[in-house]
């Protein structure tokens, strides 16, 4: 029996969602992709991992597996050449990274860490295999993309940050970001891992509830599915639409934007014209173009309200920018 009609054989409904998926979104991972997959251990990846194997060969996809050691429990040096040895087993290219655990305190820098070693393997694998273009894969799933929701929603984000997870994204020259289970969750995973016995290496800190994460995922979502169950679903559903929310956003403050602007800078009376939520967002669309650090959405007020009031003014910025304005236009410059 071919390797292609065993693989078939052995699919389940998983391999055929994810299969439809892609072949519905033939720009997400293309035909004779090489692909890195980021693998921890845990049931999304192992999942994740199982899955992209099964469908290479339908895909002719090279891939490989990479996994980060963050080294924050004492058996993890142990799980990182168990999952090496399982990856042999199926003739899987297996690499990792040992972080300082000191350097990754916390939930951010850990996962800095973590793009930043990836995205170098991928760079090394690029030169290697002199290929064009890389794809890294992550597990995450739509229960994740629920967790950032609330995690956002809670620290008080704007519209992009309710937004659900990209699924495709250029993380760097020729290394796209892709998630490709996004159409799961953490329970199809776990049915799918236990329905072909596949094993999991769990994080014992994933228990840690001083991880901000590991509370919305353990305490909050549960409760919140006890009183309304199938709210995560909901969540993600809403999640999506504020990403095509966004999407009509942006696309209308380009529009806006361009109303406003001409070789002179923003014109002031068409600027002052909108209200002040339209003011801030056409105001930090013109500081994107020379400022890279973004003024908070309290600084975005307070300049357009005091743009709206004086005819006359100008503000430090930071990186040593200027905004002055007069009564008929708003320029930005560095001093």
């Amino acid at each position: 029996m071919s390797d292609r009609n065993s693989t078939q054989k052995n699919w389940k409904s998983w391999h055929h969602l994810l299969h439809k998926e892609i072949l519905s979104n033939k720009k997400l991972i293309p035909k004779g992709a090489n692909i890195l997959i980021s693998v921890s251990g845990g049931q999304d990846s192992m999942a994740l991992l199982n899955l992209i194997n099964d469908l290479k060969i339908q895909y002719n996809w090279s891939i490989s597996v990479w996994h980060g050691d963050h080294q924050w429990h004492d058996k993890s040096s142990i799980y990182a050449l168990e999952l090496k040895s399982y990856c042999e087993k199926k003739n899987i290219s297996f690499y990792s990274d040992r972080a300082d655990k000191d350097n990754i305190s916390s939930e951010e820098k850990a996962r800095d860490w973590r793009y930043k070693k990836l995205s170098n393997r991928a760079k090394n694998l690029l030169i290697e295999k002199q290929q064009n273009n890389f794809y890294l894969l992550t597990g995450h799933t739509n229960t994740d993309n629920a967790e950032t929701f609330i995690l956002n929603l809670a620290r008080g984000s704007n519209y992009s940050g309710l937004s659900n997870i990209a699924s495709k994204r250029l993380l760097e020259n020729q290394i796209f970001l892709i998630r490709p289970i996004l159409i799961f969750s953490r329970e199809d995973t776990k049915q799918f891992c236990d329905s072909m016995n596949i094993p999991v290496w769990e994080d014992p800190t994933n228990s840690d509830l001083k991880i901000k994460r590991n509370l919305v995922r353990q305490k909050i979502i549960p409760t919140l599915e006890s009183i309304y169950p199938g709210c995560s679903e909901r969540i993600n559903n809403f999640s999506q639409k504020m990403s095509s929310y966004n999407d009509e956003r942006n696309d209308l403050t380009e529009l806006a934007y361009l109303y406003c602007k001409d070789k002179q800078g923003i014109k002031r009376n068409l600027l002052n014209n909108m209200c002040l939520e339209a003011r801030c967002t056409i105001l930090n669309r013109f500081l994107r173009e020379i400022c890279t650090k973004q003024m908070s959405s309290k600084n975005l007020s307070y300049l357009a309200n005091s743009i709206f009031e004086k005819n006359k003014g100008q503000i430090d910025l930071p990186a040593d920018f200027k905004i002055n304005w007069n009564e008929n236009y708003i320029n930005c410059e560095k001093f």
